[in-house]
């Protein structure tokens, strides 16, 4: 063979074998770039605190960050959240309503359900990604208790100061400036200097809103907000992380953290609109003692509510790990109606725009409100041993006192809402009406249902908004006595 020739062809082996060597690191990287971001998936931080171990909680889905509504957010979820972060010593609190701020991002999580022995948030149930109800006040957050032992340096951090709660000044003054009609504005109180100072907008909510519009002889809280759209400017004397009940007479009557005063990481100021008429739901707990009792059923009928998570997460369990025979298991409910009564002065209307409900075509019907009660069962150290949520299936006038004409009507996406004077009655024969009990011991506990949980909709009063009864369970039958009407 000419050596040409010979050098020629060897050229060419050398090109293919560097070519493919090249094309084959390439595929190695692409491996390693699809294992790290298979990896940072579902990736969590803390965003608006002092430091690392505290703030509102963000996680990454698809390449972006996204915030966590506090729709059902407790201590479960929040000891899921410290353990994923690396916080072996428990967690200090869950919190709510913005407390290190509004969302920053778009929500990605809401209705997280955990058990709290999850290694990762997305272990929990939880809606579809980005599926929400939840405007930017509703993020949550978490306080973990110490930082990481992994990582040294988070030792040398300052520790942040523990709340201290105490009841605000009685000679506390208050009005509201910067809105367009004197029933809006942000929230300002005159301290002991003479200044009139503005609030920190982080934790604001709905309940202190009432306050401060009942004590101004405003009516009631219509909407409570974080933000800085009607002025003013936050100093070292602001105070912040107020907090009332919601049945106050004067603001003075709540509590204030004395460690946070001038101290807002969320930089939104507190601000509220008022009103004179405004829905009150009142549940009715006659019925639930009269129509309480338990059904057992086979999951291969529950597969619609196995959708809208209304049964106890040990059916999900099975479901998951008996893929052949898991719809044969039984499960024990304990059913009853709950009849909502709207004595307020204005129509209860779903929380968001109807062009946003969300329709469910295992059972025909849109969600108006992606929470709209809740039924617990806790035992006798209170500790929540059962529990069950509802999704509105509709909000209508099934039943009005006499003289009233029914306004709603969830046929072919009608208007949904409780019109005043009028009830919302959920029969124990609709799907997910009901607790699932089959997990629990027999023995004597506290059932408690609660509509509008999470105050979504403003109300002249919460109050009644909670059924407290006492439920004594056998092996083979259950009764619900003793039903007050309570504050959730």
């Amino acid at each position: 063979m000419n050596y040409k020739i010979f050098e020629i062809i060897l050229s060419i082996l050398i090109v293919c074998i560097l070519a493919e060597e090249r094309n084959n690191q390439k595929a190695l990287l692409v491996k390693k770039h699809l294992k790290r971001l298979k990896k940072v998936e579902g990736a969590i931080k803390l965003v608006g605190g002092k430091g690392e171990y505290e703030g509102n909680v963000e996680i990454l889905h698809s390449g972006r960050w996204g915030a966590i509504c506090d729709d059902e957010w407790d201590m479960a979820e929040a000891k899921v959240i410290c353990r994923q972060l690396g916080y072996k010593n428990g967690t200090v609190k869950y919190t709510g309503n913005g407390y290190f701020g509004p969302a920053k991002r778009q929500f990605w999580m809401d209705n997280v359900y955990c058990e709290g022995s999850e290694k990762e948030i997305t272990s929990c149930r939880f809606d579809d990604w980005g599926t929400n109800d939840c405007d930017i006040t509703e993020a949550a957050g978490v306080i973990c208790a110490d930082p990481p032992q992994k990582e040294e340096k988070k030792h040398h951090e300052p520790k942040k100061k523990k709340s201290r709660m105490q009841k605000l000044p009685d000679s506390l003054e208050l009005r509201i400036l910067g809105g367009r009609i004197k029933q809006e504005g942000r929230v300002e109180v005159k301290t002991s200097g003479g200044n009139w100072e503005p609030i920190c907008g982080d934790g604001w909510s709905i309940l202190e809103a009432l306050v401060v519009c009942r004590s101004l002889n405003l009516g009631y809280a219509g909407n409570a907000f974080q933000t800085d759209y009607f002025g003013g400017n936050l100093s070292n004397n602001s105070y912040a992380d107020i907090k009332c009940r919601g049945d106050e007479i004067s603001l003075k009557y709540c509590l204030h953290d004395v460690n946070a005063v001038g101290d807002c990481p969320g930089k939104d100021l507190a601000a509220v609109s008022c009103t004179t008429s405004l829905p009150d739901l009142v549940i009715d707990h006659i019925d639930i003692m009269r129509t309480a009792h338990l059904e057992d059923r086979q999951l291969f009928f529950l597969q619609c509510a196995m959708e809208e998570n209304c049964l106890a997460s040990e059916a999900y369990r099975i479901q998951r790990d008996n893929p052949s025979g898991w719809h044969l298991e039984t499960r024990r409910l304990l059913r009853f109606t709950a009849r909502i009564f709207n004595a307020g002065t204005a129509d209860f209307r779903p929380f968001i725009p109807k062009h946003l409900w969300e329709w469910h075509m295992c059972h025909m019907h849109y969600h108006s409100m992606e929470i709209f009660a809740t039924f617990d069962i806790f035992n006798d150290k209170g500790v929540r041993v059962a529990e069950g949520h509802k999704a509105s299936f509709c909000l209508e006038d099934n039943q009005c006192l006499p003289g009233v004409e029914p306004k709603y009507n969830c046929n072919n996406f009608g208007d949904q809402g409780i019109s005043t004077n009028c009830s919302d009655i959920y029969k124990y024969t609709v799907d997910c009406q009901w607790i699932d009990i089959s997990d629990i011991k027999p023995g004597v506990y506290t059932m408690k249902v609660v509509v509008n949980p999470e105050f979504k909709v403003a109300e002249m009063s919460y109050e009644n908004n909670a059924a407290i009864c006492t439920f004594h369970y056998s092996e083979t039958f259950g009764t619900v006595t003793n039903c007050s009407v309570q504050r959730p």
